[in-house]
Order: C-alpha cells, then structure tokens, then sequence
C-alpha cells in the first residue's frame, strides 16, 4: 500500500511500513497505534491537520525526535502530526543565526552549524528533535558557555490551536516568545526555529575517572567542590552504574587548555581507569547515541539540586547497580538569565540528576520502573524542582515541581488566549484555566 493523499495532505495508514515507521519512537514501549500520520511538509500541512483532527474529535501527537519517555507523540487512535520531513537546516555563518525547521534533529543542526566552526546549545543525543529540546528549556554541553538552548531563540514560527500561523520574538508576540522558551508544546506546533550561533571550534575533551562505589564518597565530594569553580567550557558530569562512579568533565573548546584544567582532577585520589579522549564536536554530540538507540525499553525519573549536600551524594552511590544514574552541572551563562526571563525558570540550579533504566525484556517493566522510583526517591528530599523534558508518568504533580507559581500562572494565561480547547494536551500539560465546553 502507498500512502494516501486527503485535501493535498498525504496520509499513513496502519498496515504500510512507513506508518509502522513514523509510530516507532525511542522508548520501546510505546507501541501505539494512531488512527492517521498527517506527513507534514509545511506550515499549511500542519494546519490542515490540525484542522483534520479537530473535524474528526481526534487527539493530536507531534512527532520529531519521538524522545518523549511517555510516547507523547503518539496518540492511540489520535492524529499524529509527524514533522520530520520539516528537516531543513539552513545557516547565516556572518549574522551567526540558523533556522531550522520543526522536524530537523540535533544532529543535523551541529553538522551544519559546524561547518563553519559554529554552534548552539544542543542536547547530548544527536538523533533528539530539536522541537522538543528548545521548548523545554534545552541543556547541553554549551549552556554554561552559552545558556540553555531556549536562551538562544531569537524567534518562532507557530501553528496554533486555530490554524493561524505567528511568530514570537522579543517584538513580536513577546509574551508567547517568553512561553515557548521552557513552556513545552502548549501553545501550537514550532514549525521554524531561529537560533543564535557561537564561534566554538570544533573540538571537545572529555575526561574520565572511575573508582569502585564503595569508596566513590570523597572523590565525588571533592570533584562537587571542584565544580563550583570550574572555567565554563567545562561542564562537570558524573554517572553511577554497574558498581562504578564516573567522575569528570566535558570540555568544549581548545583540547590542550582542557587537558591543563583536567589536573585538577589529581585530587579526587588514585581512580581504577582513567580516560582522556580529544574528539570532535560532532563527534561527542554523538558518542551517546549507539546507548540511546530507539530498541530499548526505557523509564527515568529526574531532580534539579541547588546544592549536592554529602548526604545527596551517599543516596545516589546508593542506587541499584543495574540503574545508570547522572549529574550534570549547570551554572554559568544558564545561572545569569533571570529566573523570570523565560518560562525555563530554574536557574539556580547546580546538578541535574537523572535516574534511568533500560531493558528489553517486557516481562521486567515492573520491576526496572519500581527500581527507577525508589531510587530517584532518595535524592528527593534534596530537590528543588525538575526538568520538564525529563518528566514522565508525573501527571500535574510533575508540572508544579518543573514551574514555580508565578511561571505557570503565567503560562495558564497564555493557554487560555492560544489553546483554550486544549487541542496541545499530548505533552506536560498545562490546562486551560476553564475546562473546553462540550
């Protein structure tokens, strides 16, 4: 079967390959199954579509990268407006400005950016939308540099609720351009971003010590205090699993300059190994990617820390040894936004944590996510918040930790004026301050 075509719009069915394709996301256990996949190639084909859903009394998914750990994307029985033929990458290497479309993935936009020895903040996993990632609020190995991703947006293309398409920037529509920078898919669909390029290079450090959990304590210690100091194009990152602390940093700059900052590193003790690696920009926005391959079942559960107090650090050299846990280090640019600038609003933060599991076996879903849980549920009693590109399963709980009172009034008052019927409810939701009549 070849795919259909309504009103100029071409349609996936179930029972073709590219409709199996276009449902399959990065969390394996998400098997939905969408009554239709509009194949946007355009601002209008995303209107029509949304238009076609709201005809229908379907509910929309928007598929990019598909990174959301709930499947979000994915509507069971719903529309699911898929973006990724909206890949394009197109680049001003004298103004230092990119657009990109809304279905174009990280990877794209670093190749491109990079040939001209330019970058932005960008996740960690190449094959992650870039949709996604900016609305949220968007970390990476720049953002101490740089700020998060969201900070670099110089303006939106939208598609509303409505159809209409606008834009948002600091002059036009500037409180829906503070929203869409950390309000999630709220608002409409991103169908072009515009972004800020930096002068980077293309070279990258990364460093790497190990030691045995058991005696992890004091080395992590000190390698928290050393962080507090570090040069900002040192992001200081640190991952637990299979009995082993990895204690380091990601440089992004001139390797040899980072190789002098990494003796600091001698004070954290004798390590069992330790790995030092020059790579390539691209190179490291690609080194997680083979882990974060889309055949795996997944479930994570994050925090934002202002501090990592000693007891912290115990509670998360606790973890089961088959869960990987993470911190990264924010700080520096990200830290200098104003908490109110933009929907993102956790700018005091010093370490994201992430607890993450991944299986294949279904038989073990249970248990891996009970485990995940428990072990993010000790680092909680230290937490001042959360991600919400890291939320799941959280329900409203979960949007109150990721927006202090003020940020989600706020965003409430823009769901109102652009979604009042709550067409975007597929995401971490923020609900119009009146339920939809009907």
């Amino acid at each position: 079967m070849t795919p259909h075509s309504i009103d100029g719009l071409t349609l996936l069915r179930p029972g073709t390959a590219a409709y199996d394709e276009a449902r399959q996301v990065w969390n394996a256990m998400i098997d939905r199954r969408p009554r239709l996949v509009v194949r946007c190639t355009s601002p209008g084909d995303v209107a029509a579509g949304i238009a076609l859903a709201r005809s229908e009394g379907l509910e929309v998914g928007v598929r990019c990268g598909g990174h959301s750990i709930v499947g979000h994307a994915v509507p069971d029985q719903g529309l699911m407006l898929d973006l990724t033929p909206m890949a394009a990458v197109r680049v001003d290497p004298v103004r230092r400005r990119a657009w990109i479309q809304g279905g174009a993935l990280l990877g794209a936009l670093d190749v491109a950016t990079q040939e001209h020895g330019l970058a932005t903040t960008a996740g960690n996993v190449s094959h992650t939308g870039v949709g996604g990632l900016a609305l949220g609020g968007g970390m990476g190995w720049l953002a101490r540099q740089h700020g998060l991703t969201c900070d670099n947006v110089e303006s939106f293309e939208l598609v509303t609720a409505a159809g209409e398409v606008v834009r948002a920037s600091a002059t036009e529509n500037p409180e829906l351009y503070w929203g869409l920078r950390g309000g999630g898919g709220n608002f409409g669909v991103v169908s072009e971003f515009e972004l800020r390029l930096h002068e980077t290079g293309t070279q990258a450090l990364t460093v790497e010590l190990d030691f045995p959990v058991a005696v992890a304590a004091e080395p992590m210690r000190r390698w928290r205090d050393l962080s507090a100091a570090a040069p900002r194009p040192a992001t200081y990152a640190a991952s637990v699993f299979g009995g082993i602390a990895t204690l380091g940093f990601v440089w992004v700059g001139d390797p040899e300059v980072g190789r002098a900052h990494a003796r600091v590193l001698g004070s954290l003790g004798e390590p069992v190994a330790r790995r030092v690696v020059e790579l390539s920009y691209v190179d490291l926005q690609r080194r997680e990617d083979t882990l974060e391959g889309h055949a795996q079942r997944r479930y994570w559960k994050g925090h934002y820390l202002r501090e990592l107090p000693d007891e912290a650090i115990a509670a998360l050299l606790e973890h089961d040894p088959a869960m990987g846990a993470s911190l990264q280090a924010y700080g520096g640019a990200i830290a200098e936004v104003p908490p109110d600038a933009t929907a993102f609003s956790h700018r005091d933060t010093a370490f994201e944590y992430v607890g993450a599991a991944r299986w294949t076996d279904p038989a073990e879903d249970d248990d891996r996510i009970a485990t995940a849980r428990a072990c993010a549920a000790r680092l909680a009693p230290f937490s001042s918040g959360t991600y919400v590109n890291t939320l799941g399963d959280d329900g409203n709980d979960g949007v109150r930790l990721a927006y202090p009172p003020a940020t989600l009034a706020r965003l409430t008052a823009l769901k109102d004026r652009y979604d009042p019927a709550n067409v975007f409810h597929l995401n971490q939701n923020i609900p119009p301050s009146a339920p939809p009549a009907g």
